[in-house]
């Protein structure tokens, strides 16, 4: 068997996998068919993902219900103001032999686990947001000079609640970065809502198979970062990133008018694995233009930090990279003749 026909076998397989998950994930969750890719995205990239929406909308239930369809260990952790980093990461506690001798032992906290569901993540403070930093980006704990890795994979799956609403912190920048996606969690429409109240009244309970264990979902990881992304369009990835850039080569006025701080180099990485997921879903072993745009917003609306003329004229990061997503041409000729148009004006 050539190489091609290896990937195009694999390709399939991988197509029936990812659509064995969503169908299991789908006889719980009614819509959300957008979201529930982005999860996958992050799950098949090794990434992490952050959901946001106002309470109720089933981000906790997507994230649960994503548990029991892959084998996987499981945790979750409600954040609250007074939460603090121990309670997440663990401790060393005094332990004591049957002979009276003591010492110290490391216990281990809640991140010690493959999914983590960080529930309400900006409810806590800061400093505890923080203490994550480390398991995101190493997938490792470092307690009293002694490094402990995790298993992998390992996926933190965040919700959070508008920011604007009361009793809660803003994330920390660094820690905004380190999450692979931002999905933004909407309203259910009029048959969703018809099929969600069928569902949940009635005395039987749903409960989704297991369909995929830790070695598989590894296994289509290596397959995903096996997918080619061509010189031009790393090139383009690039220059998608660089537009978000205040006074840079390749901004847009609207990154100059409203833009405080682009995103950085996560930001490229992102976009070409995701890319190279959504190839794969189309049977392609090579990411196109249009794979890079369509996950565009996930990939950056968290990345790009507004200014304050951005926040007085309710400006969201989304509106910005809409017009971007736009306005970037697909090669850098395209790019000279639109930066010598504007400075024709």
């Amino acid at each position: 068997m050539s190489i091609a026909e290896t990937m195009e076998k694999r390709s399939r397989e991988f197509v029936e996998r990812y659509a064995a998950i969503q169908e299991q994930i789908a006889r719980v969750i009614v819509g959300h068919d957008e979201i529930v890719h982005g999860v996958l995205t992050c799950l098949f990239v090794g990434g992490h993902c952050l959901l946001e929406g106002v309470p109720g909308l089933g981000k906790t239930l997507l994230v649960r219900t994503l548990a029991k369809v892959l084998e996987l260990d499981f945790s979750r952790i409600q954040f609250t103001p007074d939460l603090m980093p121990a309670d997440i990461l663990g401790t060393n506690m005094v332990m004591e032999t049957p002979e009276g001798r003591r010492f110290f032992e490391f216990q281990r906290g809640p991140i010690f686990t493959q999914i983590c569901l960080a529930d309400e993540i900006n409810r806590a403070t800061p400093k505890t947001q923080s203490a994550m930093l480390e398991t995101m980006q190493e997938g490792s704990v470092t307690a009293a000079g002694t490094r402990y890795e995790l298993k992998r994979p390992f996926l933190v799956m965040a919700t959070q609640n508008p920011i604007e609403q009361e009793g809660t912190y803003p994330l920390p920048e660094a820690q905004l970065d380190r999450f692979f996606f931002k999905l933004l969690v909407g309203y259910s429409d009029r048959e969703q809502l018809a099929t969600i109240v069928e569902r949940t009244t009635q005395s039987k309970t749903i409960e989704p198979a297991k369909v995929m264990d830790g070695r598989e979902i590894l296994k289509w990881q290596t397959l995903v970062r096996e997918v080619i992304v061509a010189a031009h369009v790393q090139d383009y990835i690039g220059r998608r990133v660089l537009a978000t850039h205040p006074e840079g080569r390749f901004a847009l006025p609207i990154t100059n008018q409203y833009v405080r701080w682009g995103a950085r180099p996560r930001a490229a990485q992102t976009l070409a694995l995701a890319a190279k997921v959504r190839a794969l879903l189309d049977g392609r072993y090579n990411v196109s233009f249009e794979d890079v745009r369509r996950v565009y917003l996930p990939g950056l609306r968290h990345r790009i930090i507004v200014n304050f003329e951005a926040q007085a004229e309710g400006i969201e990061p989304d509106q910005i990279l809409l017009e971007l997503l736009e306005n970037v041409p697909e090669s850098e000729k395209g790019d000279r003749h639109r930066r010598q148009t504007e400075n024709s004006r």
